[in-house]
């Protein structure tokens, strides 16, 4: 039997090779896939912080612009500025320069006021002299009521206001509310608490109040109201003569002051309480606002116009008496035109005198 060939290396020593060079390769494989994972892990965390850094770096680009705006505009509003501190500080001076005149000038009025004030009250101690002489030469000139308008002007209105026996005459029609037909209809509407507030109803009472007080202490007086009718404003004295008292003519005047102006005008009515009274007027006095809108009764149609409310007044100027002069105060009215003319020519014919007042007097 023949020997076996005795071999270094067997079968079994190089698979023993093969399976250690495999562990070798299989270990560095996954030493090398490892070390590949943990690069892209860490090369996407710094890629990250890049985009993050590179982020912040766009928004402080842009922050830097905004600022470099904002510091041109804080620029521009220094230079502004500084204008406006220069204007105002100039203003400034010129004002304190004003102040300065002013004070000088608001002196100098006030040495002007007092001088002007001694010598009003130099006058008015000429007046009081005067008027005092007057009354001791005049002894029945006397008034027995006083008034104050609301200002200080004096009128010289040429009325004459004496006689023994002055009969008053007072318009209470619904136009005594105002000056034009639109505000009447308004007015005629509304409370009577508001048209005895009316502007023009307050002239009228404060006209009669300062008439009143021109009358002669020794003479003997009477004042109507009229508007459809007339009737006294003393009760119980129709067709009498009162004496010239301040119980009288405040009971009067009193009453006027409550009475609310309502409907037409009749001036025939009112002419005819002159030829009640006895012993007759020797001066009339007339306060109205146009001419009547009706004679005696109240006319056939509703509708009057300028034409009609003439002749209405030519009729109740042959009621008047004779020889009785006849004095106007005609306040405003629209739409009667011819008024002032008849009343004038009334107050001419007959001796008395005519006045349309303003809206301020008396």
């Amino acid at each position: 039997m023949a020997r076996r060939k005795f071999e270094v290396f067997s079968m079994s020593f190089l698979d023993a090779i093969c399976c250690g060079f495999g562990s070798v390769v299989l270990i560095f494989m996954l030493i090398t896939a490892q070390g590949n994972a943990h690069v892209k892990r860490v090369t996407e965390d710094r890629r990250s912080e890049a985009l993050l850094v590179e982020q912040q770096l766009l928004q402080a680009q842009k922050n830097l612009v905004e600022l470099r705006n904002s510091a041109e505009l804080l620029d521009k509003s220094k230079v502004t500025t500084q204008g406006l501190a220069e204007r105002v500080a100039t203003e400034l001076e010129a004002t304190r320069a004003e102040l300065a005149s002013s004070e000088n000038e608001t002196l100098a009025r006030r040495e002007r006021l007092e001088k002007l004030k001694a010598d009003l009250a130099a006058l008015e101690e000429g007046t009081r002299r005067v008027e005092a002489q007057t009354r001791k030469q005049v002894p029945g000139g006397e008034s027995v009521r006083s008034f104050k308008g609301q200002g200080d002007r004096l009128y010289l209105t040429g009325m004459r206001v004496g006689g023994q026996r002055v009969l008053m005459l007072i318009d209470i029609s619904a136009s005594m509310l105002d000056e034009t037909i639109v505000n009447i209809l308004r007015m005629r509407n509304m409370p009577d608490e508001r048209k005895l507030r009316s502007e023009k109803w307050r002239q009228a009472v404060a006209i009669t109040d300062w008439v009143a007080t021109q009358i002669p202490a020794a003479a003997q007086f009477q004042i109507y109201a009229f508007n459809t009718r007339a009737e006294p404003l003393v009760d119980g004295s129709a067709g009498q003569w009162l004496k010239v008292d301040a119980a009288n003519l405040e009971k009067a005047l009193n009453r006027l002051r409550k009475m609310v102006p309502k409907d037409g005008t009749s001036l025939e009515n009112a002419f005819a309480v002159a030829k009640q009274l006895n012993p007759a007027p020797d001066n009339l006095i007339v306060i109205t606002d146009g001419l009547p809108t009706q004679g005696a009764t109240p006319p056939a149609r509703k509708l009057v116009d300028g034409d009609d409310r003439l002749k209405f007044f030519e009729r109740a100027i042959n009621v008047l008496p004779r020889k009785l002069p006849v004095s106007v105060i005609l306040l405003p009215m629209e739409g009667d035109p011819v008024a002032p003319s008849a009343f004038w020519n009334l107050a001419k014919a007959t001796g008395g005198s005519f006045l349309a007042p303003s809206r301020d007097w008396p």
